[in-house]
């Protein structure tokens, strides 16, 4: 049985860090693209962060760009968002999620096959 968890999420102020941590069970990381999302209150859910299979390649949603970095660990296979000046408008439930084994890297939900149920962040000004 395929089991992301996501841990890290708490509240803090504009300006400041943190790092967000998803653990996998029943599926090797390093076989799947991995991606974070996040479902801001009222909102659809949106592509945050995404890294191939291989490592290789990262891809970021524009407004992350520069503050955001995505890293996998494949000895803990665990995959992290490192979130730095944070903002309000960061504000959301991020998921982590787990594509095709040795697919493609997709910014869409529709990529990816196994979630994590989310952890809230919320960033006040």
């Amino acid at each position: 049985q395929v089991q992301l968890v996501e841990s890290g999420g708490g509240l803090v102020q504009a300006g400041v860090s943190l790092r967000l941590s998803c653990a996998a069970a029943g599926l090797t990381l390093s076989r799947y693209p991995v991606g974070w999302f996040r479902q801001p209150p009222g909102k659809e859910r949106e592509f945050v962060a995404g890294m191939s299979w291989s490592g290789g390649s990262t891809r970021y949603q524009d407004s992350v760009k520069g503050r955001f970095t995505i890293s996998r660990d494949n000895a803990k296979n665990t995959v992290s968002l490192q979130m730095n000046s944070l903002k309000p408008e960061d504000t959301a439930v991020y998921l982590c999620a787990a594509g095709l084994p040795l697919g493609g890297l997709g910014t869409t939900a529709l990529s990816y096959d196994y979630w994590g149920q989310g952890t809230q962040v919320t960033v006040s000004s």
